[in-house]
Order: C-alpha cells, then sequence, then structure tokens
C-alpha cells in the first residue's frame, strides 16, 4: 500500500504514513503552462475563458497515481492527500527546513501544567475561499465529527481517539480536553473543513467531495475541476493568509506510461515528473544533461516493503479473506524474508538510489530511524530459511516442492501494482529466491490493488508509506483498533496487523512527552514489529524526480538542505514556486495549444490532468 506522509501516503492499496501515504502508495517539480482560452476537448469540453486567460501560468505536474477521494475524510493515497493540502489548512504545519512545527492555522497554542488541555490561538486572518471568515468553530466542527462519526474517521481517526472534549469559546480560541495526555498535538495531519459547507453531509463513507466545484477551502490553491483518471485542477488562492502563490494554476495530470511521462517533460509538456513515486534509474539517467531541465535527487521518506496477510480479520472477531494459512507461522514468515537479498535489489532493481531497508521509519526521519542488532536481524540467509522452513513442517517432495501435511504445495499470491516497474522487478528475484526454496509464487499485479487488499484476498504484497515527520500515524495503522469494525467496513489497518504488545507500546510512546523517551519507546515498536514478521521493509528508495528549468525558476524542497519536491510534508514546493522568467508554458508556448498524451491517447488543448485510481500504493502517506 502505499500513504502519504500526510499519513503516511499509501502505495498501496500511501493508504504514505499518515506519512502514511504508506504504500498507496505516492515527485518534483512543476511547470509554467498556458492552457488555450475557450478551446473544449473531449476530456475538457468546457470553454476555459475565465479560467486561462492570456499571460496566466499554469504548473502541470505529471502523476502516476489516481485519486482515491478528494473527501479529507476518507483520502488515504499520497496524491489525494497532497491536493488536500493545498486546499485546506491544518493548525500547524512543518517548517520546511526541518520539520518543527510552525503556525498553520494556529499561530500559537499552549497546554496546561497537566499536558491535559491544549488551548490554540485561530488566527484571524484566514477566510474560506467563498468569503467567509475561518474560525475555531470550524476545528472544533472538524475534529468533533471525526469522534462521533466512524465513517468520517475513515482516514484520520487515530488522531482524536484520546480527545475528551473540543470546544470553541471564541472565533479564534480552540479547546481541545483530553482524556491523558498526547504527544501528538503540534502534529495534527487534519484539514480543517468549513462547517458552513460539510455540515450538510448525511453519510461520509459516500460523499466524495468531487461534484461541485470550485471545492470552498482556505489553502494555498483552491481547487476547481477534477475528472476521475484523469486529472485536477487547482486556481492560486489570492486571499491565502500566506501569500498567493506565483503559479496562477496547478494541474496534475495522471499517466498511466511512466515513460510517456517523461517524454511529456522533455517535449515541455508538462512541468514536472515524480514517477511512481520516484523516477527510475534508466528515467533519471536519461533526463540528466538534457537542455532546461533538473533532475532532483535526495532522501527519500519512503519505505518499500513486502506484507504478510495475517489473517484477515475484523474489530468483532469476524474472520475473512483467503490468506494462506502457513503464513500464520511466524517461522514460515521469517524464512522468506530471509531469502529475500536487500543489496541486491538496491544495487540492481534501484540502481543505487535506495539505501537497504531495516527498520519501518526511514533513515531521514534520524530521531526514530531504527535497525536490529545482529542476533535480531533477518540477514540474507537462504540456508537458515530452509532449515525455518523445515522445521515449520513444510519440507521438500521429490519433485523439490515445499509441502504442508496436507500435501499441498506452497505456492503465494503476491499482490502487485501493475504501474509499478520496481514492483514487477522485484517480484521477479523473489520468483528466483523462492523458487530455490521450493516455494512457488505468482505476481498478481492489477491497476487496482484496494480491492483485494481491504478484501483480505492475497497472501503477500509490495507495500510502502510516505513517513510524517511525526511517526504516530503509519505506528497507528498496525493497532488493533485499525481494524475495520465488521468485515464490510473499512478500517484504517494496512494490513491486518493486531499485537497486544505492540498496542500496549503504541500506547506508551503517544503519552509521552519526553522526545528521548518517546523515540526509545518507537524503536521498540519497530523492533516488535520487525520480529513479528509480517513487515519486511526491503529498502528506502531515493526521492528522484525532475521538472524543466525553462518553467520554473525555483522551487522549495523538503527538507531545504537535500530534500523531495513532490509528496512534501505541507504545500511549500507548489506555494514557492517561481515562473521561470521567459513565461515558458508547459506547451512550448505561451498561447497555444497543450498536448497530452495520457495511455498512448493523443489529447488536444486544454487537456487537463490525469491522475491514476489505485488506493494502495501509498502512502501519504499516505502513499
Amino acid at each position: 500500500m502505499s500513504t502519504e506522509g500526510q499519513h503516511g501516503t499509501r502505495r498501496l492499496p500511501p493508504r504514505t504514513p499518515r506519512s502514511r501515504a504508506p504504500r498507496l502508495v505516492a515527485t518534483a517539480g512543476a511547470a509554467a503552462l498556458l492552457l488555450s482560452a475557450g478551446l473544449a476537448t473531449p476530456l475538457d469540453p468546457a470553454p476555459r475563458q475565465a479560467e486561462a486567460a492570456q499571460g496566466e501560468k499554469t504548473l502541470t505536474v505529471a502523476v502516476a497515481q489516481s485519486v482515491d477521494s478528494l473527501s479529507p475524510f476518507l483520502a488515504v493515497r499520497l496524491v489525494s492527500t497532497s491536493i488536500l493540502r493545498l486546499t485546506y489548512e491544518y493548525l500547524t504545519d512543518y517548517d520546511p527546513a526541518d520539520a518543527h512545527p510552525v503556525p498553520g492555522l494556529a499561530t500559537s497554542w499552549k497546554p496546561s501544567a497537566d499536558k491535559l488541555t491544549w488551548t490554540y490561538t485561530i488566527r484571524s486572518d484566514a477566510k474560506w475561499s467563498d468569503g467567509q471568515q475561518v474560525t475555531a468553530q470550524d476545528a472544533a466542527w472538524t475534529f468533533r465529527k471525526l469522534m462521533t462519526d466512524q465513517e468520517a474517521a475513515t482516514a484520520n481517526g487515530s488522531f482524536v481517539t484520546n480527545f475528551r472534549e473540543v470546544t470553541a469559546p471564541s472565533a479564534t480560541r480552540l479547546v481541545i480536553r483530553l482524556k491523558k495526555p498526547q504527544a501528538t498535538m503540534t502534529a495534527l495531519d487534519v484539514p480543517i473543513v468549513p462547517e458552513h459547507i460539510w455540515k450538510n453531509v448525511t453519510d461520509f463513507s459516500k460523499f466524495t467531495n468531487d461534484r461541485t466545484f470550485p471545492i470552498v477551502g482556505d489553502g494555498p490553491f483552491v481547487l476547481t475541476d477534477y475528472k476521475a483518471d484523469s486529472y485536477v485542477r487547482l486556481k492560486a488562492n489570492k486571499g491565502f493568509w500566506r501569500g498567493a502563490p506565483k503559479f496562477d494554476e496547478l494541474v496534475f495530470k495522471y499517466y498511466k506510461d511512466q515513460d510517456a511521462a517523461v517524454a511529456a517533460l522533455r517535449k515541455g509538456e508538462v512541468s514536472f515528473v515524480a514517477g511512481q513515486p520516484a523516477l527510475t534509474p534508466a528515467q533519471a539517467a536519461s533526463l540528466k544533461g538534457e537542455k532546461d531541465i533538473h533532475v532532483n535527487e535526495g532522501p527519500g521518506r519512503r519505505f518499500y516493503a513486502l506484507a504478510t496477510n495475517p489473517g484477515a480479520r475484523a474489530r468483532n472477531g469476524q474472520k475473512f479473506g483467503d490468506g494462506d494459512p502457513s503464513l500464520l507461522d511466524e517461522r514460515v514468515r521469517h524464512a522468506l524474508f530471509m531469502a529475500v537479498d536487500r543489496k541486491t535489489l538496491v544495487d540492481k532493481v534501484f540502481q543505487g538510489q535506495a539505501v537497504e531497508g531495516q527498520g519501518y521509519i526511514p533513515p531521514r526521519f534520524s530521531t526514530y530511524f531504527w535497525k536490529p542488532s545482529a542476533s535480531q536481524e533477518l540477514a540474507y540467509d537462504p540456508a537458515k530459511a530452509a532449515q525455518l522452513l523445515d522445521q515449520a513442517g513444510y519440507r521438500k517432495n521429490g519433485d523439490g516442492k515445499r509441502t504442508g501435511k496436507d500435501g499441498r504445495p506452497l505456492n503465494y499470491r503476491v499482490l502487485c501494482h501493475a504501474t509499478d516497474p520496481n514492483d514487477k522487478a522485484v517480484g521477479q528475484y523473489l520468483k528466483e529466491w523462492w523458487g530455490k526454496l521450493g516455494i512457488g509464487m505468482t505476481l498478481d499485479c492489477l491497476d487496482n490493488v484496494t480491492d483485494p487488499w481491504l478484501a483480505g484476498k492475497y497472501d503477500l504484497a509490495f507495500d510502502g508509506w510516505s513517513v510524517n515527520p511525526d511517526p504516530d500515524f503509519v505506528l497507528s495503522i498496525h493497532t488493533c483498533a485499525a481494524l475495520p469494525a465488521t468485515p464490510k467496513d473499512t478500517g484504517a489497518t494496512d494490513n491486518f496487523v493486531c499485537d497486544r504488545t505492540y498496542d500496549d507500546l503504541y500506547a506508551q510512546q503517544l503519552t509521552e512527552y519526553d522526545s528521548a523517551r518517546r523515540a526509545t519507546l518507537v524503536k521498540q515498536l519497530e523492533s516488535r514489529l520487525y520480529d513479528l514478521g509480517y513487515m519486511n521493509v526491503m529498502a528506502y528508495p531515493n526521492a528522484v524526480e525532475a521538472y524543466r528549468t525553462d518553467q520554473i525558476k525555483s522551487i522549495e524542497t523538503m527538507p531545504r538542505a537535500a530534500g523531495n519536491i513532490y509528496g512534501q510534508d505541507g504545500y511549500w514546493s507548489w506555494w514557492s514556486a517561481v515562473p521561470a522568467d521567459g513565461g515558458g508554458s508547459s506547451g512550448g508556448s505561451s498561447t497555444g495549444v497543450v498536448a497530452g498524451i495520457v495511455a498512448g491517447v493523443v489529447v488536444l488543448a486544454g487537456a487537463a490532468v490525469f491522475v491514476a485510481v489505485r488506493r494502495r500504493a501509498g502512502a501519504d502517506d499516505r502513499e
């Protein structure tokens, strides 16, 4: 799965850690693009005279993930949560230099002496895009809705499970009372929505926020148009309190074929390409040295993992799905992971543009980065893997196939994202390595991995999340509380892990304000997750993306010293982007027709942005 970083983005079927965007999954740059005024096309039939006046600057971002929802209560994919960060403000933001909390909708915050009451001062200079004032009541209503409506809590409910009461004594004062201290009160990655718009929603599980435009928000951009699996269009919010963006319009355009997106960048048809969520080494190499193209590389905020189905279940105790029962044996899970050569994957698949995987949190977040001890590590050791399988009762038959007591050969289905070349390449290595152990493997590559993932109909799956500076979200998706209430519901879980020891550690870290002690607890959580063997982190891919310098003069990376552009923990990149002096458009002409290639089809001018729909991949973060 994938997540964001908002939460983690998911690749997934990141849901990207909450920066989930873990393995939904879902990176750089943008470009100036002038859409032809008044020109209708099959994908964009409405004339755009009002939206694309001559001289306006449009930044077009090629993406390889589709929107799962434009509702901030449901969205978990990295592309979706990234767009929502542009549309709605949070109480606090992360500084682009070092990710420490900075004012967002709240100008200041203060806890009581016992840390059970937090008071936030809400800025008085923020307005919704329909002109109404943003108030503390909007924030209070948003949080209370998460607390009282199970469907509204789908994406961000983990943030408020410890909330006792939320009130707004005045327009600029928000008060949150807790059941017990909570360490994430300056990292509440929850989009605040306008009460006067959302109070009329009756079913949050079905309201996708994509029927009426423009969507009322208070972020740096206003969402003005959307076509599923096609594009998302946003206009600069001229009244944004932090200052208006420099580009007049921002468009996210979907390319199912990543090579086609790279070709579009070369032609100037798009300004920025992020990949899936990163460019492949071959694509990056082909762009380096090209005129007017800059390739940005930096340590990534994602992990790339293999997740095991531990037996899908709901909180009511009901089991569902069809995961192979052999994977309930920890020895089998450990054996599979000890047959994975991470170094080979980094060298051959990622061609050095990644770091070998160890713990759950990427090394970019040094405070929480953990790696197993020598005696604990599930290092590459095929001989020991074979011994573990023998001990578990899965021995080779006369044909060299591993079988259980029922005589049935082990043959695992591995859920794979059809649009991710890394999944396919890694899958071939797994087939070879596991084949030597006597285990069969079927690579099940789908455009939509969400449905089988949520139904628990897989054995293993490629997973990944974009991790946020505060790791709480990506940790929360492995708690028992994240399981769906019933098999018919959708939970916040990544892959149905439920372990009481893990839950106890999670609860402890959530209430620990001492940063050093909390970091120790987080590392213990990572250690427990590692030992369980349900998650095998194979690599931490670098952020590799590219943009046109003749369309984008400058753009903020995060971290500022060496970081990513796409999928940030905030809106800094697109808000900060400055058009190139020449005003070059992504169509090659300031007033000309823009050509867009999507899934091999050439679409004429004014075409909008294509965003692939794929819920797990992944996350940001969740993708």
